[in-house]
Formats: structure tokens, sequence, C-alpha cells
């Protein structure tokens, strides 16, 4: 054996050799089907991107669960996969088409779907051979892509099934609209973040005494042109007076009834608001509790509509600064607060401020009456058939539970699976906008009733990129185009989270079949606690709604990984770190064992390059030890045959060996209870103090002063590098080939032999 142990000679030799014995698929084994199944299904990296160090850190993560429980006897898999990643790739695709000078206006949507998905395939092994060069041990034979055809049909299964239930319904509601990236979010994807605002005080005149006026604070003057009411609280003694009088719009003239809602509070402002019901959630509920109007005064384009008058065409900037010089010169403008302290709702991708937009969408209903999603998620919690590991995670994903909204899964983007909805046109003309490139290559965009009049509805078809139909527009559900009528189809896509929702049910059920009732519910999901309620929550809605049952047993969310100083990692600050670049030069097992140990469930960690040296360090540590054990049965040829077996001559019984045995099974038993109620930090913390500070200085030196003989320490090897595996499978694994080319073990691989307790005697269990 060489003096120090070469990664980068070793590594892609070591995986070819696992993944030459096919020792990642279960139905290899002899544990398959034993009854004892365990199952992780991998959390899908985006399928165009490379992975960062949180990816590695998942990775690292299941993989030491993976490892253990294959090793422990279980009917063990772990189900890889990607992501299409829907508005992230697309978003990059755009950029992509804005330096070659053209944008998503200049395809029809076929022909742009096309244009991504070859994008994607080019780049979509990437993120495959990185986990293996990470070293999972994932069953790539069960590989699935969230966009692959049989995965495509279950999806639209469950959406029918969904609507036939009552429990997704269209409706034109307020949504979350990111005007630059052209599509909405659901309320989870609206970063809120603290800024200072101008909070503008407005003079409104009384409708019947013209000379006295009161006053409204707004920060967003820009849309009263289309405002149609006042409120104050029914139960603020100063204003309650002003309820059923009327003001005048300030910009137009118009009267604008007073009235009353518990919503208003007293202390913002003035205590009296301008309702917006079109732009702002509070006011679109008051306006539908009341029956008021919805008028829009910003569009899609974050434009200003034809009803601004002289603001129309303008941007929301534009329109506040003409607006607030229109009203100071008419001497409407009290005074304004330029330190103002509010929080705006922003884009989740491109940080952009999000413009709250009544539009006609599909909604998953969360609470319904019949059916209620959130309650059966959270009786799950309540009976403790999911656990959630990750200090007060679970209070967090309880607040979200309680809180929910219906869920918005319309996306105005063309990556994506497309919602299976056609609409019908004879009589809607009207009431169904389109966009579409025209045979001379030409973006055009109108009502169907005007297009139509130029264009042959075949043209349209055959260019088409958008339609946006009226809420009263009849729709059907069909995966292909009807043939009854004249239909033009939906050209949203779901939320990717609509898909990701049922990844365990999705995997499982179109792959090898048996699977299903195989490997479900699945034992872990592991995942990083900054997604929980992105996916973690909505995995538990569709899991408990397609199959009764929660999709995982075990929730195990880990932190972030921070710098050095604890900031988080991004690209702008220059701290990240990119895990190919630490596995490249410290090794896979230097890399994982850095982000495992001392890691907790729910809580950030802090590394550096230090933390990579440290466990490389401890990589040339198992390397060493085992070379110098390896050399002295070498030296001794009456042992080449030894193979492990337990001592049992006269010469190797002793009080120090038994002592040692015993203190060697504790270990093991120690490590196993960790792992098995998923202590990983604590599991790497335990493994590597025993292993360099009680096998290396105690039971080595004793060794070397011939206290211990070399059949105990052997042993101790061979135990410590099943203890290892989980955690360094790279140095372990080469370490066993040394073993058997030495003869001093038979089993041909280490991933495949059993763990050094057996975990599931209850007599000796004491996890």
């Amino acid at each position: 054996m060489d003096k120090h142990f070469d990664h980068a000679a070793h590594e892609s030799e070591i995986y070819w050799l696992w993944e030459e014995n096919g020792v990642f698929n279960p139905d290899n084994l002899p544990t398959a089907n034993n009854n004892r199944p365990f199952s992780i299904i991998m959390p899908p990296p985006n399928a165009n991107d490379p992975l960062h160090i949180g990816h590695a850190m998942f990775v690292a993560l299941e993989d030491v669960l993976i490892r253990y429980h294959r090793m422990i006897g279980d009917d063990t898999v772990w189900i890889p996969g990607t992501d299409h990643a829907g508005i992230e790739t697309q978003f990059v695709f755009e950029k992509k088409l804005q330096k070659e000078g053209k944008s998503r206006f200049n395809f029809d949507r076929k022909t742009l779907y096309q244009m991504i998905w070859d994008y994607v395939q080019e780049n979509s092994g990437v993120a495959i051979e990185q986990m293996k060069s990470l070293g999972a041990s994932a069953d790539w034979s069960r590989y699935k892509f969230t966009l692959d055809p049989d995965v495509v049909e279950k999806v639209l299964d469950t959406f029918e099934k969904m609507h036939t239930d009552g429990l997704i319904y269209r409706g034109r509601e307020l949504v979350n609209f990111c005007t630059h990236c052209g599509t909405s979010y659901s309320e989870l994807e609206v970063v809120h973040k603290e800024q200072v605002s101008p909070l503008y005080y407005v003079k409104y005149p009384l409708a019947e005494k013209p000379s006295k006026f009161i006053t409204v604070a707004t920060v967003r003057p820009e849309p009263i042109f289309i405002d149609t009411h006042l409120a104050v609280n029914p139960n603020d003694p100063k204003r309650k007076h002003l309820v059923g009088q009327e003001a005048l719009n300030p910009i137009t003239g118009e009267r604008m009834p007073i009235i009353s809602d518990e919503y208003v509070d007293p202390e913002f402002g003035t205590g009296i608001v301008k309702i917006t019901p079109a732009h702002d959630p509070n006011d679109f509920r008051v306006a539908k509790k009341h029956s008021l109007p919805i008028r829009e005064a910003i569009n899609t384009r974050g434009k200003i509509t034809e009803a601004g008058g002289k603001y129309a065409g303008m941007s929301v900037a534009e329109a506040r600064k003409a607006v607030v010089a229109d009203l100071t010169a008419a001497g409407l403008i009290e005074k304004i607060d330029e330190k103002y302290v509010n929080r705006v709702g922003t884009c989740y991708r491109c940080g952009r401020v999000i413009e709250p937009l009544p539009m006609a969408q599909f909604f998953v209903k969360v609470k319904d009456s019949q059916n209620n999603l959130t309650e059966k998620v959270l009786a799950l919690l309540d009976e403790k058939k999911v656990k959630i590991h990750g200090a007060g995670r679970e209070k967090i994903l309880r607040h979200w539970l309680d809180n929910l909204y219906d869920w918005n899964i319309s996306r105005q983007i063309t990556w994506g699976i497309p919602i299976p909805v056609w609409y019908e046109i004879k009589g809607y003309e009207n009431d169904i906008e389109v966009g579409f490139i025209n045979d001379s290559g030409e973006y055009v965009y109108g009502s169907l009733a005007n297009l139509l009049n130029d264009y042959q509805l075949s043209e349209i078809k055959k260019g088409l990129q958008q339609v946006v139909a009226a809420e009263n527009v009849p729709y059907i559900i069909s995966r292909t185009e009807p043939a009854a009528k004249e239909y033009l189809p939906e050209t949203d896509t779901f939320d990717t989270w609509f898909s990701s929702s049922q990844w365990p049910v999705l995997t499982l059920k179109t792959n090898k079949t048996g699977d299903f009732d195989r490997f479900y519910p699945t034992n872990v999901m592991e995942t990083a606690y900054d997604i929980l309620m992105f996916w973690v929550m909505r995995m538990l809605l569709m899991g408990v709604y397609l199959t009764g049952q929660a999709p995982f047993r075990d929730v195990y969310l880990h932190g972030l990984i921070r710098d050095k100083k604890g900031q988080k990692m991004s690209k702008s600050k220059g701290n990240t770190i990119n895990p190919l670049s630490m596995s490249e030069t410290y090794g896979t097992d230097a890399l994982r064992m850095a982000l495992i140990v001392r890691s907790t469930a729910g809580q950030d960690k802090n590394i550096d390059e230090r933390d990579f040296i440290a466990m490389r360090n401890f990589a040339n540590k198992i390397w060493n030890a085992s070379r110098y054990i390896i050399m002295r049965f070498s030296q001794n040829p009456q042992y080449i045959l030894y193979r492990g077996q337990k001592p049992t001559s006269s010469d190797t019984v002793g009080d120090t060996n038994s002592n040692f045995h015993l203190q060697l099974e504790e270990k093991a038993w120690d490590l196993s209870r960790s792992l098995q109620n998923l202590r990983l930090g604590v599991a790497a913390d335990q493994v590597y103090n025993d292993f360099w500070h009680w096998f290396c200085d105690e039971c080595i030196e004793e060794n070397k002063a011939g206290k211990l003989p070399d059949e105990a320490i052997l042993d101790g090897l061979i135990t410590f590098l099943k203890l290892l595996h989980p955690f360094m499978p790279f140095v372990t694994e080469r370490v066993w080939q040394e073993l058997r080319a030495a003869e001093l073990v038979s089993e041909p691989l280490l991933i495949t032999t059993s763990w050094p307790v057996d975990i599931h005697d209850q007599k000796d269990n004491q996890t």
C-alpha cells in the first residue's frame, strides 16, 4: 500500500466496481422483499444545473442512511431523479435567448418547448454524473425525470381526479404576478422584504362639502384612478361617523362611498384606507365581502391599463411619479413620509416587486369541507405518523397548514406539463385573448374576436403562444383536442411543485412493477429546511390525498451551509464553495465527512476549507492505520488465512482482549443507535472519535507494545471499516480490497457486507 490514500486514483475505479456488481439495485441483493423495506426518494435537483454545496449535503446524508440500511439487511432502495424546474429553467433559457438578440415572443409554444427540451437534454447528464462522483449509491436503473411520459400521465390523472372530487376549480382570484418573469406564483414563492417607502398622505374632498377633506395614507398612489371606495374600522370612535358618507376620487372626481370593515387598522396612517381590490390581497377580500367592483389599473406587462387615461402605458414607477406630481399640483398632497418602513412582496426568482393581479387561474382547495387536506396532514402530525427532525420546524409547518390559502397551480410559462384544458370558442370570442406568431413571424396579441377579422383560426393555432380566457368561458378537460366543437388549448402549465408534490407516489408507481406496494410509504424524506413549505408540506398534502397515507415517516431537515463567518453563501459575496472542487482537491470522503460531522437537523452549519483538510487527514489516518495492520499480517504468513474470524486460540484470549471486544461491540451499538434515531451529525462525531482516539491512539499503540494481539486489532479494523463505510465509502472500500488481496477477508465488497451488530435482534437492540 502507498503511504497516502490517493483519492484521485481510486474513486472512479471504486464506483465502477459497485456499479459493475449491481449493488445499488435491491433486486440484486439477497435482502430483496425481506419485509423490512427502507426507501428514500431523492430530492430531484435541476436536470440542467451543476450541483452546489447544498446538493452535496443531501447526497452525503442520504447516502449514509442508504448504505447503513443496506448493511443491516433491510430491503433498501434510493430512487434518484431530476426536476425540469419549470420557471428556473425557462428563466435561464430566456437569458440565453436574450444574449442572442431574441425572446420567447419570437416562438410559438411548441417550438419554444422543443428548444428548451433540447437545451436540457444537452446538459441533463451533468447532475447525475456529479452525484455519482459524490458516491451516491442510488439505484440508477430506477431514475426518473419529472417530464418522463409516464410521470406526466400520472400527473394528469391526479389533476382529473382532483377536479372530479371538487378539489380543483378555476376562478378569477388575486394572484401574485411577476411582470418580469411573466407568470403567477403561489403565496409560498413570494419573498417579503422590508424596505423604506414614501408614504403619501392624499387629501380626498368630501362629496357634500368639497371644501373639506379627509386624508388617506398610501404607499401606492398610482392606481387611485380606479378606486371606488374608502374604508374605516367600525370600532374606531374617531372615524366611524364617516361611514355612509362619500368622498371624491382626487384623480377622477367620482364619488367614493365610505364603508366599514374590521380589517382596517385604525393605527395605520390616518385610520382611513382606500380600497384597491385588483392590486391588494386584503382589499380583494374586502371587495368580495362587500360586493365591490374590481377594476384593474395594472396589466401583466407591468403597465397602466387603458383605464388610466393619460397614465395608460406608463410603468408603475412612471405612473407613481406622474400621479404624485398631478396631486401635488392640485394641492391634494398633505405630506409625504419618506421614512415609512413596510414589507413588499418580491419574486423569488428575479427579485422584482410582485404585482397582485386578478386572473382566472386553476386552484387547489386545501380546506374543502368534504375533503380537508390540511386537517388530514395535521392529524398525521398529531398521531406521530410523521415526525419532523429539526428544532422548531414542526411548529412552522403547523402554522402554515393552519393558515394556508388555496394553491394557485397555473403558471404562464411554456416549460412544464401543460394543463389539459380546452376552451370553447363559439360565442366567447370577446372573452378570450390570444398571443401568437403569425405566418410572417410577427407576434400578435389581442381579443380573439378582433384577430379573427384578419387571421384564420388555423394560423392562430399554428403559431399559438398564449391563451387568456375569462372566468366565464366554458372549458373541458381533455388530453387531446376535442372534435365536437372548436376549441383553443390552455397554454398555462402546472406549477412545478404540483408535479413534484406527488414525487414519492409518482416515482414508485411509474417504476418497476410492485415497487409501490414494496416501498410506500417511504421511510425518510431528507431535504433542506428552506423548502419545508414549498415541497415537504405539499408532498404531505398530496400523498395523503392520493394514498390515504403519509408519503414518508420521518422528515430530516438539514440546515443551510454557510461560510466560516456564518454568512449565507452567494456568488456576489464570493464566498461560495464548489463541492466538486473540494472533492477533487481533498477527496469525496473528506467532503462528505466535513459536511456531516457536527451537523444538526434544522440548524445551519458553518464550513470552510480547513474542515475539508481535516477530513482529508482523517481519510489518511484510516489508510495508514489499515496499512500498519495489513503489514503486520503480511510479515506473519501463519495469519494469512485468518479472514477475520473471532480469535479462539489461548494466546489471543485474555482480559485485555476480551475487554477490547466488549468495547468494540459497545461502540458499534452506540453508533447504530444514533443512526437509527437519525442523529447523523452525532454519529459522524462518534465514529471519528472512536476510530482516531480510541482505536488508533490506544488500541494500535497497545498492539505495538504487545499488549493486544494482532488478531484483535484486525477485528477492530474490520469492524471500523464497516462503521465508517456509510460516511467515507471510498477509502474504506479501497482498504477492504487490500484486505481481500491479502486474504484477510473473504467478502468481495465492503458495501454489501453485514453490519457489525444485528440491530434487528430485539433482545440486544437498545435503539
